[in-house]
């Protein structure tokens, strides 16, 4: 564990305990189409080396990359750059998706796999990991179309979530310069269910808000783990953003929810969130400015606030008393 990283943990000092990951696989029923989901489940070796059981966490990725990358992303000597690993070891049982089009999952079918393609996955892995934990609701997270796939499934399945975290959320688009850019080339996005990606493509998304807030020598790890599971991505997501917001109303999200906004980001307009927080019914509730921070919350140097935040209100007490 590097000095920045012990400084900052809220993990044991000394030798960190074992976490191990399975994989699993389940199915998304499409018309008379069987669409093969690729699931990744990270939790300790020794339940008991983690203190109390959590909670179960659902982790949804973004438009342009896989989710194993996102959030089991392992590199020596940085136990912070997995997720994954970091929530396990607090005492969750923490799972990710390939969403349909992307990583390990089923790439067959010939469809640009938008938000709501996407919110099927997640109904699909949160069918699959219910039966997995016990019936246990999920504690679910989403960053940026992520957020959207996981914030269109807690409409439209409530019952199956206990806590809902939307980070680098976007709601109508209004105040969003990256969005504004991505919309010139929408038509390109239109003609084809994919896009490319590469290195450079990779890089931009941590440099084109704020240059500065995520240490790139990590980028450069981070984009390998990508590109060794994609060249190229779906569209649907960028049509969307760009054509068809907002997809999500915040009035039909009845769970706890915590919206959470870097400081540069350049697709989460500021006013556009708090117009969207205003609407969410449920008064558990938390908007969370992230300082330093752009787009990509959990590679960026101030990741600790990220995981202390996001902890803080998984492990949130309900209220005893709601008038």
């Amino acid at each position: 564990m590097d000095s920045a990283t012990a400084q900052q943990s809220p993990l044991p000092a000394g030798a960190l305990p074992e976490v191990t990951g399975t994989e699993h696989w389940t199915a998304k029923r499409a018309g008379a189409e069987s669409v093969k989901l690729f699931l990744w489940r990270k939790r300790l070796r020794d339940p008991s080396a983690g203190g109390p059981r959590r909670g179960t966490i659902l982790f949804v990725h973004g438009s342009s990359m896989a989710s194993t990358p996102v959030f089991d992303l392992q590199l020596p000597g940085r136990p912070q750059s997995s997720t994954m690993d970091w929530f396990a070891r607090l005492g969750y049982d923490t799972w990710c998706l390939d969403c349909e089009g992307y990583g390990r999952s089923d790439k067959s079918r010939p469809v640009n796999a938008d938000i709501s393609c996407g919110a099927d996955d997640v109904a699909a892995a949160s069918e699959y990991v219910m039966k997995e934990n016990g019936g246990g609701k999920l504690l679910l997270y989403g960053s940026s179309s992520g957020a959207l796939r996981a914030g269109l499934f807690a409409q439209r399945h409530s019952g199956r979530v206990q806590r809902l975290a939307l980070d680098a959320l976007v709601w109508t688009g209004e105040g969003s310069p990256t969005l504004a850019e991505r919309k010139k080339r929408l038509a390109q996005f239109r003609a084809s269910n994919r896009r490319p990606i590469d290195r450079a493509f990779i890089h931009s998304i941590f440099t084109r808000d704020h240059p500065g807030t995520t240490d790139l020598s990590v980028v450069d790890a981070f984009a390998d783990a990508v590109l060794a599971l994609d060249d190229s991505v779906p569209t649907g997501t960028y049509v969307d953003m760009s054509a068809n917001l907002p997809v999500i109303d915040p009035v039909k999200i009845v769970v706890p929810t915590l919206i959470m906004r870097g400081q540069y980001d350049g697709i989460a307009g500021f006013d556009d969130l708090v117009a969207f927080f205003v609407k969410l019914p449920n008064p558990d509730k938390q908007f969370a400015v992230m300082p330093g921070i752009a787009h990509s919350s959990t590679r960026s140097k101030n990741w600790a606030l990220v995981f202390h935040l996001l902890d803080a209100f998984f492990s949130r007490p309900a209220p005893v008393y709601t008038g």
